[in-house]
């Protein structure tokens, strides 16, 4: 079964980069500058950000639907990032992190989840869509439970 991995659209955050942190504050969103690899992982590209650059950390409501599974929280985004958008690739993002996948159904409901190390990832992506029920699943790092990218049958 072919997928569809897709990171944030750049465009609904640019005019962030250019607000002062007062302004971020008030959003409930501020600048910070990763201290280490693999620790400031971009919603947007699906890479990690390297020590020294600087990244916004803004809440984001990545679960819209008018369900009990409405849901937002925090994520980072990089600036001058291209949305990350591939077929039957997992970024390395991904692969080095455990991860907790979420299967919705086209109202938003919940039908299935579980974990799996990214390494690990295709063959739980097959198992939830095969469940009919399944229109999109949503990828969450496991640990601190954060938005990571969607999941689209191709």
């Amino acid at each position: 079964m072919s997928f569809r991995i897709t990171g944030l659209p750049a465009e609904p955050f640019d005019a962030l980069f250019s607000l002062s942190d007062d302004a971020l504050a008030a959003r409930r969103a501020m600048r910070v500058v990763a201290e280490e690899g693999h620790g400031y992982p971009c919603r947007i590209s699906l890479t990690d950000a390297e020590p020294g650059q600087t990244l916004i950390l803004l809440n984001y409501e990545h679960q819209p639907a008018d369900s009990p599974f409405r849901s937002n929280y925090a994520i980072y985004i990089r600036e001058g990032e291209q949305q990350f958008d591939r077929i039957d690739e997992v970024p390395d993002q991904l692969r080095r992190r455990l991860l907790s996948v979420r299967g919705f159904d086209k109202h938003g409901m919940l039908c299935d989840a579980d974990v799996a190390q990214g390494t690990a990832l295709e063959p739980l992506i097959e198992r939830l869509f095969a469940d009919d029920r399944v229109a999109c699943l949503h990828i969450h790092f496991a640990r601190p439970g954060c938005y990571a990218a969607r999941v689209d049958q191709a």
